[in-house]
């Protein structure tokens, strides 16, 4: 399966713990790195009182189900040294799935199952966020949002223009 991974950082020289994340996402046998985008210095989303961000996308492809690997990045932010204190607060790493493929998936629906971690696919937020969509369109400029079936180019567009007409 195709993902599509946001990492950002704000904290403790962010652009290098980009670069550890990488690194510990390739050391993962089912995870193949495809493409990364650029790197963004972005302002804080939600919580802004705090250091800039650090952004990238990543493509990979891995053979892992979207849970496990989600657990598997959970993983990767803990043993970086991830503490979730604050909503969008400031942290060491944080690495998102953006999609899965063309997968549309809300874990919240399937019933009980306390030993994976909650997953929405895309990502709830992905078309609210300047920088993720700056990034997809370095990758993926004319494919489709799974659910608004808009490009992530028209998405961005969009998002810069309020109001005006493309």
């Amino acid at each position: 399966m195709r993902y599509y991974l946001c990492l950002g950082s704000n904290l403790q020289n962010p652009s290098l713990q980009l670069d550890q994340a990488i690194s510990a996402l390739k050391a993962q046998a089912e995870i193949r790195l495809i493409r990364l985008s650029s790197r963004l210095q972005t302002k804080a989303y939600g919580y802004t009182d705090q250091p800039d961000f650090y952004n990238q996308i990543l493509e990979v492809e891995s053979s892992l189900v979207p849970q496990i690997l989600l657990q598997r990045l959970l993983d990767i932010e803990q043993a970086m040294g991830r503490v979730r204190k604050t909503k969008w607060g400031p942290r060491i790493i944080d690495i998102d799935i953006l999609l899965a493929d063309d997968l549309v998936l809300d874990t919240r629906t399937l019933g009980d199952k306390a030993d994976l971690p909650e997953l929405i696919l895309p990502h709830p937020d992905l078309h609210n966020r300047l920088f993720v969509l700056s990034l997809l369109c370095e990758l993926i400029p004319n494919a489709l949002h799974p659910i608004m079936h808009k490009s992530y180019s028209e998405l961005y567009y969009q998002l810069r223009n309020p109001g005006g007409t493309q």
